[in-house]
């Protein structure tokens, strides 16, 4: 059973069928195949898609923020992804590069923004669905870099009696034999759920530059103990899909 809008009663229900224990599928394989055969789920989304779905209200700002974007793949008003976060990170990220759309980040108060990316190349981290970062149409994000373009460079005035910027002092190598001491980083402490998709793509590629970097993960939530027990079935079929299983445990 699934929310949908355009129901009369708001919800879906998709009959799986009794199923084949010798198939060994499982349970969230039969139910993903039921999704993906009555069009309820899509592994991708297109440029086109988009364009037809740009909300109404949205289309003379031309801008579209990312957290109203995500989540409507989540309620149902777009079509459902299969990992909407990665999906639509990677897919803009291809828009921009290709100028289908335009990213902007940090809008000013006379509806202009800070930093806006359009044929170029950008970071799966830029694309951050919180609020201040928008999807611009191609025809926004066209406009707003002819405007850049057209837009001289304010020069620079010398200041009377200012003096040169002192140059950073000159740091000496180690002698050869010599060997620094190694210092290490620790990051530590609770994250509310909703940053931690964040925290992967902001933090991450940070630490990754060390060496010898480990990251373990716990997880707290309570459950009535007739529901602990089906739950914990399901997220050690989850691990076990992951590839996880042997390193991680479900108390």
């Amino acid at each position: 059973m699934l929310s949908d809008s355009q129901d009369a009663s708001a919800v879906k229900t998709i009959d799986l069928g009794a199923g084949h224990s010798s198939s060994g599928e499982t349970l969230c394989g039969r139910v993903i195949t039921a999704l993906k055969s009555q069009a309820l789920l899509n592994e991708s989304v297109g440029s086109g898609y988009l364009e037809r779905k740009w909300p109404p209200a949205l289309k003379e700002s031309g801008a579209w923020p990312l957290t109203s974007l995500r989540q409507s793949f989540l309620n149902g008003s777009l079509t459902r992804l299969l990992d909407p976060d990665t999906v639509l990170r990677n897919k803009i990220v291809e828009f921009v590069s290709r100028g289908d759309f335009g990213l902007a980040s940090e809008q000013r108060s006379d509806g202009s923004y800070e930093r806006v990316w359009f044929e170029k190349l950008i970071g799966p981290e830029e694309v951050a669905f919180e609020a201040g970062v928008f999807l611009l149409t191609k025809e926004k994000a066209q406009a707003y870099k002819e405007g850049q373009k057209g837009k001289p460079e304010p020069p620079v005035q010398p200041i009377e009696g200012s003096r040169p910027e002192p140059e950073p002092p000159v740091t000496e190598p180690p002698t050869p034999g010599e060997e620094r001491e190694e210092v290490i980083l620790r990051v530590k402490g609770t994250v509310p759920p909703e940053l931690w998709n964040r925290l992967g793509t902001k933090v991450l590629p940070k630490l990754r530059s060390g060496k010898d970097l480990g990251i373990g993960i716990e997880f707290r939530v309570g459950f009535s103990p007739e529901m602990a027990k089906s739950v914990k079935a399901e997220i050690r079929q989850i691990l076990q899909d992951l590839g996880v299983a042997s390193s991680m445990e479900v108390e």
